[in-house]
């Protein structure tokens, strides 16, 4: 019998998957956080997650709220101010995987999370870079996972907030000092990696009942594939099981439980 899962547990799965035992990750909050610690839970138990406040080497028992929530505090080896987090950690180069998401996403894989519209008329305020910038320059590579839509995919990025490879698939070339910059993108119907040449957004997995024509349907561009697309394996039993207790641990504590 075939297990039942959503498309949401099948990238969170795919995600966590991409991280390496032993790793150490900068990990963003929300999607980025639920896979990385879904991660420590299974396959890499030695997987070393910073979080922006300061916290290193954090077990959270719950998915924390924020970058301030107590809970990564209280479960951490030890926490060091934010300047040294950036200057010693990350700009030191000691982060092998930043984990992002993001509100937009371009074919070269810009990512936008300050503001939707005109830079000076914007339709909507969005929280801003927060770290994700240094953590795209500076960490060894970066993976990003976002559901899959057309809002959220689209042809150029109404502002780079943190860069990928520009808006020519060339902004990161013969800039000393920096990290592979992306290397993944999972959402919940496919991953891609960027074209070895191009640098542009390339479909290597459908996810499994997924089409490319899903992906085209969902996607603001004509998007491209990997002619050896693959197929994602599916979650294991011990996955689900292990996600959705985080998950539901996770509501409880937070609604006071």
């Amino acid at each position: 019998m075939s297990l039942e899962y959503t498309s949401a547990e099948m990238m969170t799965v795919t995600a966590a998957r991409a991280l390496e035992n032993g790793t150490t990750c900068f990990v963003g909050i929300g999607l980025p956080s639920e896979a990385a610690n879904l991660a420590r839970l299974t396959h890499a138990p030695d997987v070393v997650l910073i979080y922006e406040s300061g916290t290193l080497q954090t077990k959270p028992e719950v998915l924390p709220l924020s970058i301030g929530d107590g809970e990564l505090a209280e479960t951490a080896l030890t926490t060091v101010s934010v300047p040294e987090m950036f200057r010693y950690w990350l700009q030191g180069g000691k982060i092998d995987v930043g984990f992002l998401g993001t509100a937009q996403i371009d074919r070269y894989c810009n990512l936008n999370t300050t503001l939707i519209g005109d830079y000076r008329e914007p339709k909507v305020r969005l929280p801003g870079g927060g770290g994700a910038p240094e953590i795209a320059t500076n960490a060894g590579e970066v993976f990003i996972t976002l559901k899959h839509s057309k809002r959220a995919f689209v042809d150029e990025v109404d502002f780079i907030t943190t860069l990928g490879f520009g808006r020519d698939g060339k902004g990161r070339d013969g800039v000393p000092n920096i990290g592979r910059g992306p290397t993944r993108v999972i959402t919940d119907l496919c991953v891609m990696k960027p074209d070895p040449e191009t640098r542009e957004l390339t479909v290597v997995s459908l996810h499994p009942g997924v089409t490319a024509r899903d992906v085209q349907e969902a996607t603001g561009w004509e998007i491209r594939f990997d002619d050896a697309l693959e197929t994602t394996p599916e979650p294991s039993e011990k996955e689900l099981e292990i996600l959705r207790d985080l998950k539901e641990r996770t509501a409880r504590q937070h609604a006071g439980e």
